[in-house]
């Protein structure tokens, strides 16, 4: 019997070509609850999620992401929803608790038989006056530092099995 989760870790590769089509709210909830549900330090649960799929507030950001990356072209590949993981940078283990929710929520996607991808520059946009309004229309307060954007949607490409990099293990009896 094959193991859905090992399929998932061992498959999953990131996207980055998308269909237009809108991911139903209920895939994406499985996927924050994956992040949501990820190990973080002495359970502080650090990390929260935005997930945006309302396209002048997917579009807004990334233009600003695009702006912090040097370039007019869409850093989120043309996928239709956008989960935000920003974490409380007064937990010591902020960082790692929000890299965990993402790893997660990219293989909850894969999971799902959706594409994913983490795409960076979080910490930028969101250290900027134009994200830290977004924050504030949202009514997230805190000393918050974004992590990653998990981008997802329905795959217009076929993954790449990339190899493994050798000499990365070392086993010792």
């Amino acid at each position: 019997m094959e193991n859905q989760v090992m399929k998932a870790l061992l498959e999953r590769r990131s996207c980055r070509k998308y269909k237009s089509d809108p991911v139903p709210d209920g895939l994406l909830d499985q996927i924050t609850a994956a992040g949501l549900n990820a190990a973080s330090g002495r359970g502080r649960q650090s990390a929260i999620i935005i997930q945006v799929t309302n396209k002048t507030l997917r579009d807004q950001l990334s233009k600003l992401n695009g702006e912090i990356m040097g370039t007019t072209s869409d850093p989120f590949y043309g996928a239709p929803a956008v989960l935000i993981v920003l974490a409380d940078k007064n937990v010591p283990t902020y960082l790692y608790d929000g890299s965990l929710v993402m790893g997660n929520m990219l293989t909850a996607a894969e999971g799902l038989g959706l594409g994913a991808c983490w795409i960076h520059r979080a910490k930028q946009e969101f250290e900027q006056p134009e994200g830290k309004a977004i924050l504030k229309r949202l009514g997230i307060e805190g000393d918050y530092e974004g992590i990653g954007h998990c981008i997802v949607g329905y795959r217009d490409d076929t993954p790449k099995d990339i190899p493994r990099n050798p000499g990365r293990l070392f086993k010792i009896d």
